[in-house]
């Protein structure tokens, strides 16, 4: 699916809460940070996905809700942690996030994330709402990602809460070098099986799989390639949440050159009125994605 023009805030109004949703991102993913090593263990509660909480999630949601919901201009908030959105304000604009992106990876101490959506509209919002999203990857080094005004930067956050511009316009590069694909094997479709197998064969690209979707997403944004969560036998949807997940990632590589897909279309397309639905995400390189259409039409 070719990568589609991407909806940007119009009045002065929203586009100072947009850069104050970033502003409250940047500086609480340092207190995000420093507090992991002693909340590496589960809660004894379960995401509205079935999913055992981790008290990091719990200590990461409570923290971005507060900030995020003190803002005049955001209306609702809404979590991955959270069973329904909350009402915050008055203001225009929602904000949807996943507070700590692949947190089954605290205990093997691996990379993770924090993505956040920004919405012109009541939660569910549509993908074509988004007005603004990113991550923090909480890498050897904490970046955030912002895709907004049609343009995607990288910043560089440092643990007094500072950051700083590193990178604007950052955009796929032209030949895909990467490739991660989620799902248990035996799990795959034989059409996605297929196409894995052929994107394997091609000496050029290299797997990068790390089991954070956030991590795998920078890969790509990086580096070039494909990432797919794809449907699975067993859950036809996938894993991936569409409010959460599927559109901010969807709005950042089609803001970025690249192209999303959930098999059939562009993920900012993708219909579902239900908070914590799932979709397949496909996304990378648009000559990829097209080839990916290809296989599993």
């Amino acid at each position: 699916m070719a990568a589609h023009d991407v909806n940007t805030a119009d009045s002065t109004e929203d586009v100072r809460t947009i850069d104050q949703v970033v502003d409250v991102i940047a500086t609480t993913a340092p207190e995000i940070r420093t507090g992991l090593p002693g909340r590496r263990v589960a809660s004894e509660e379960e995401n509205p996905s079935g999913e055992t909480q981790m008290a990091a999630d719990v200590f990461a949601d409570v923290l971005l809700c507060e900030r995020i919901g003190a803002l005049d201009g955001v209306s609702e908030y809404a979590s991955e942690e959270r069973p329904e959105s909350i009402d915050v304000g008055s203001g225009n604009l929602s904000v949807a996030v996943d507070p700590l992106d692949g947190s089954s990876n605290l205990k093997p101490n691996n990379t993770m994330g924090t993505i956040f959506a920004v919405y012109d509209a009541p939660l569910p919002a549509h993908g074509r709402d988004l007005v603004a999203a990113g991550y923090v990857l909480y890498g050897p080094v904490m970046t955030m990602i912002v895709a907004r005004k049609g343009s995607v930067d990288e910043f560089v956050i440092y643990d007094d809460s500072s950051y700083e511009l590193v990178r604007e316009d950052v955009t796929l590069p032209d030949e895909g070098t990467v490739y991660g694909f989620g799902g248990r094997v035996p799990d795959w479709t034989e059409d996605f099986e297929n196409f894995a197998r052929e994107v394997e064969q091609d000496a050029s690209r290299k797997l990068r799989y790390g089991g954070s979707m956030i991590g795998d997403v920078n890969q790509i944004l990086s580096y070039g390639g494909i990432f797919s969560y794809p449907g699975l036998q067993s859950a036809p949807e996938g894993k991936l949440r569409v409010q959460f997940e599927g559109y901010p990632i969807g709005y950042i590589l089609e803001t970025a050159g690249g192209a999303s897909s959930d098999g059939t279309q562009s993920l900012l397309d993708v219909d579902k009125d239900e908070l914590h639905a799932r979709t397949p995400v496909h996304i990378g390189n648009e000559s990829l994605i097209d080839d990916l259409e290809a296989a599993l039409d």
